[in-house]
């Protein structure tokens, strides 16, 4: 039987019992895609338990309440393209704020917060037992990315001023980009055979490798689709900036990283090696008189 509850709580209520639905709909359809079986019945048993919170609410309300079907599609596709851990985490902060809710609930409900803590921490502890590739090899990516952001633009702002032709720089950054991932990629392959862990070597140049490549694309295409060579400087180092800010928000959120701190320090680091670099290039040209 429903209790009687204030209006107030009752609406707090039915959006709890709202995202308990939406969210045990998102955990059963990852555990329906993915291909591991341990993850999937790691999925499983938290949509069960998200199933029992929507049960504990509807104990109050007395009222059925439909999933929010849109948002559960949303973070199945984000699933598929930014990877499982990743999608729950982000899925899951959402509920850091739900706390100070329960924390009013409670006033009506006393056992409301004790229940949802209790179950709130057994999803964590699923949620730590999941197991994903793509963060076991993350640091292969880390490797690849930041060397390529580092090298390349310092690379292609030291190039700018010294060709001022946006053809010619890019082709050379290309050149220059494909051999350091190539050579990155069997560095890292020698570096993990010789580690006693989880890592197969293969994969994890692969990682790197892959990582590096994107990087170079996304930084030398600005100088293959602007003919002005300081504006494809400009677009090349925001892109830089943006593939940062991407890559470590994607870490923060999947690694339970901060942010600002990570962000801050990358960014420094490429963006002072370009103007050290571009100023190296202003030389090249000056004192060896390069014109081109």
């Amino acid at each position: 039987m429903a209790q009687e509850l204030s209006d107030a709580t009752r609406a707090v209520l039915l959006n709890a019992q709202r995202n308990e639905r939406t969210e045990h709909l998102i955990y059963h359809r990852l555990a329906e895609r993915v291909q591991d079986p341990d993850n999937a019945a790691v999925l499983e048993r938290i949509a069960q338990s998200e199933l029992a919170h929507d049960h504990f609410w509807r104990q109050y309300t007395g009222q059925e309440v439909a999933p929010d079907r849109l948002k559960a599609r949303r973070y199945v596709t984000i699933a598929r393209l930014l990877g499982l851990t990743f999608a729950i985490k982000l899925m899951e902060r959402g509920e850091v704020q739900a706390q100070d809710v329960y924390s009013q609930v409670a006033l009506e409900i006393p056992e409301a917060q004790r229940i949802v803590a209790d179950e709130d921490a057994h999803e964590h502890e699923l949620i730590a037992l999941l197991d994903e590739e793509r963060l076991r090899y993350v640091g292969s990516m880390v490797l690849g990315l930041n060397d390529a952001l580092v090298e390349l633009t310092g690379a292609l702002a030291g190039l700018t001023l010294a060709m001022q032709n946006t053809r010619l720089i890019g082709t050379t950054g290309l050149i220059t980009g494909i051999a350091a991932s190539l050579s990155m990629a069997a560095s890292e392959y020698l570096s993990t055979q010789s580690q006693d862990d989880e890592q197969e070597p293969l994969k994890a140049s692969l990682y790197t490798g892959a990582a590096y490549v994107l990087t170079v694309v996304l930084l030398i295409l600005p100088y293959w689709l602007v003919s002005n060579y300081l504006a494809a400087l400009g677009i090349t180092l925001t892109v830089a900036v943006l593939i940062i800010l991407g890559f470590t928000y994607y870490l923060a959120v999947a690694r339970d990283l901060p942010f600002r701190q990570r962000f801050l320090q990358m960014a420094g680091i490429s963006l002072g090696v370009a103007t050290l670099s571009f100023g190296v290039g202003y030389l090249v040209r000056q004192v060896f008189g390069f014109e081109i």
